[in-house]
């Protein structure tokens, strides 16, 4: 005789999945490739490229479930939505955490500075970067995109897909510009990632930060898609929150880079 159980909470009860294991696997792969590669052994950019792979495919993979979960299948109730708002602020905490220790570093060597650089800050050689020309338009790009991002959310909630589409389009474009013009700046910038402890807080800081630009651009890209597919509603579209969050993290990062950094540490 057939059973059949009916589920009395609201709660997700998430199927066995392998791709946290391969995606796992991936990170190794990636990280030991690139240490292997930046060491200069054979082999190391191959085992690289493979673990990047991994981990894209996984990204595809893991978010189609996910996405199938919450819109096909409905297991993403409100009060599963309410946990992952937890978990995704929690997330946020982590990363101002990671910047936290690039500010740290780049403090602690701005205000006492060494006798091995000059006991000067700026280091005594280190050209650095005008603060208003390519650095302020950037800041100007990143606010307006997230005033577009804000425009797009607001834009779904009242059940307007044509400005949320519009909102997300211009969104996306500010970002690829943004990611262009810092590309641009680090060729033509006078130092290098081993010059001195400037150039080392220099390049990790703003580059870290150019890649979360990259992923908030992947995350509103995904966003992009699924409205395009008609799976955002006003009440139900957790993923878009998400990524707008996420992406205004990244402006108020920008900003403390900009004063700090840019400003402040070129005095």
């Amino acid at each position: 005789m057939a059973s059949t159980s009916v589920q009395r909470h609201p709660y997700h009860l998430v199927d066995p999945s392998p791709w946290p294991f391969f995606a796992s696997l991936g990170a190794l792969c990636l990280t030991i490739g690139a240490v292997l590669s930046m060491h200069g052994f054979e082999g190391g950019s191959n085992l690289f490229f493979l673990g990047f792979a991994m981990i894209l495919y996984v990204m595809y993979v893991w978010w189609r479930d996910i996405i199938r979960e919450s819109t096909y299948e409905g297991h993403h109730t409100m009060t599963v939505q309410a946990g992952l708002r937890w978990g995704m602020l929690l997330f946020i905490v982590s990363e101002v955490m990671f910047f936290l220790a690039f500010f740290w570093a780049f403090f602690h060597s701005s205000l006492a500075p060494t006798v091995e650089i000059g006991a000067v800050w700026p280091p005594k050689g280190i050209e650095v970067l005008d603060p208003w020309g390519v650095p302020f338009l950037n800041t100007l790009i990143l606010l307006t995109s997230g005033a577009s991002v804000t425009w797009a959310h607001h834009a779904l909630v009242n059940n307007d897909h044509e400005n949320t589409q519009d909102g997300l389009t211009y969104t996306l474009a500010l970002g690829a510009i943004f990611t262009m013009l810092q590309s641009l700046e680090y060729m033509e910038a006078t130092f290098s990632m081993s010059d001195s402890v400037y150039g080392s807080v220099f390049f990790l800081a703003t580059g870290f930060h150019g890649v979360h630009v990259c992923i908030g651009s992947i995350f509103l890209g995904v966003c992009m898609w699924r409205e395009l597919q008609g799976h955002m509603t006003p009440r139900h579209h957790f993923g878009f929150e998400a990524a707008a969050w996420y992406w205004h993290f990244v402006d108020v990062v920008w900003l403390f880079l900009f004063v700090s950094i840019y400003w402040w540490g070129g005095l």
